[in-house]
């Protein structure tokens, strides 16, 4: 089975599908690994490097993908490379397929059966393939690191001869894993760490990781079945609002990490929140490729709000490419190794298994998800 991994072609894009360690262990299962030239080079693997391993470098594209049983993405693939690949060959990638209704259509059109990353199950099997959660990890990472970056002071509590420096307030808005790892990241740093989160199941994890729970009456909230939170109402936004105004207004840095899976991130931080924080405070909104949190951001800019920096930087775990690289490429590969038939050396559908039947969106022409079709179908 021939492996094939093209160049990401997304503006800014440091990561890699598959790093050279992931290359072995394919080359290993028997499979023929073709990477184009230069795959790796912006998180720093060169050509060299995924030579040793095993792969051949391809240099030209459109051959790479004509001739692949088995296509290994990062971003969604650029709508002109779906002609490209052979009917019946699969596409595996993030795919945004409750936006992408158009990508998603064509590649059922062709023939191509793709596998959305976003759509594997939360689940104790599916857990070293869960992409999602080992992005959101790094990204809430760099969320802190950014924020220290733009504030002007310290994180920590200093006891000097000059007097005491009292630390930061820090507060994080969402606890899911970005969220988690950003209260983390800031406790590590020596923040007072509050966090909010619509859903109380999570106020125990939260306390865990030596931060404060804030608690605001909504009424009935919740999350999904995969752990996700679920969207609120209008009625309930405006409560939350509300009750985060003066949480944000007493912080140095607010971290914003709110998203609703397959639809546009609520915005929870407005303009009279911004407003009422102080001059040299930070808000790093997390959310902001799919929308955004925060009232005024800008994707991939840093905005100043009356002293008040918003930043709003896309792609952050492509800020830490080595890193994110790696674990991206560990999720892909124990997705392979998971249904990767030894006899025959392929990787194959078993269309039976609840992992496929969450993640594989187009298959035999069709699209083979059955709540995105329904979805497609009401739209």
């Amino acid at each position: 089975m021939k492996i094939s991994i093209p160049k990401e072609t997304f503006p800014g894009e440091t990561r890699t599908p598959l790093v050279p360690a992931g290359v072995a262990k394919m080359v290993k299962l028997g499979a023929q690994v073709d990477i184009e030239a230069g795959v790796g080079l912006a998180a720093g693997f060169s050509d060299e490097e995924f030579k040793q391993a095993g792969a051949a470098i391809a240099r030209d594209r459109q051959s790479l993908l004509a001739t692949a049983d088995l296509v290994l993405r990062l971003r969604k693939p650029p709508i002109e490379d779906i002609d490209l690949l052979p009917k019946g060959s699969i596409q595996v990638s993030f795919l945004d397929p409750y936006n992408e209704k158009d990508l998603v259509r064509k590649l059922a059109a062709r023939g191509v059966s793709a596998i959305s990353m976003e759509m594997i199950p939360r689940s104790t099997r599916a857990q070293k393939m869960d992409a999602l959660t080992s992005q959101a990890n790094l990204a809430g990472y760099v969320a802190v690191v950014m924020a220290a970056n733009h504030l002007n002071r310290i994180f920590p509590m200093m006891m000097t001869a000059a007097g005491t420096i009292i630390s930061a307030r820090v507060f994080v808005i969402g606890a899911g894993v970005a969220g988690l790892q950003a209260i983390a990241t800031a406790r590590r740093l020596g923040a007072n760490v509050e966090a909010f989160d619509t859903r109380p199941v999570v106020a125990e994890q939260v306390q865990s990781l030596g931060a404060k729970f804030v608690k605001i009456d909504l009424g009935e909230t919740g999350q999904t079945k995969e752990g996700y939170a679920k969207a609120l109402t209008e009625d309930q936004l405006a409560k939350q609002r509300e009750g985060m105004k003066r949480h944000c207004a007493g912080a140095d840095v607010v971290i914003t990490t709110a998203q609703v899976f397959g639809r546009k991130a609520p915005v929870i931080v407005t303009a009279d929140m911004v407003a009422a924080m102080k001059r040299g405070s930070v808000v790093v909104d997390l959310a902001i490729e799919t929308g955004g949190n925060v009232e005024g951001a800008v994707l991939n800019q840093v905005t100043d709000r009356n002293g008040v920096l918003i930043v709003a930087w896309g792609n952050l775990p492509g800020r830490v490419p080595v890193d994110a690289s790696k674990v991206y490429s560990t999720n892909l590969t124990s997705l392979i190794e998971e249904f990767w038939n030894k006899e025959t050396k392929r990787f194959v559908l078993n269309l039976e298994d609840d992992i496929i039947k969450s993640c594989l969106v187009t298959h035999n022409g069709d699209i083979h998800n059955s709540d995105l079709k329904a979805r497609y179908q009401t739209e």
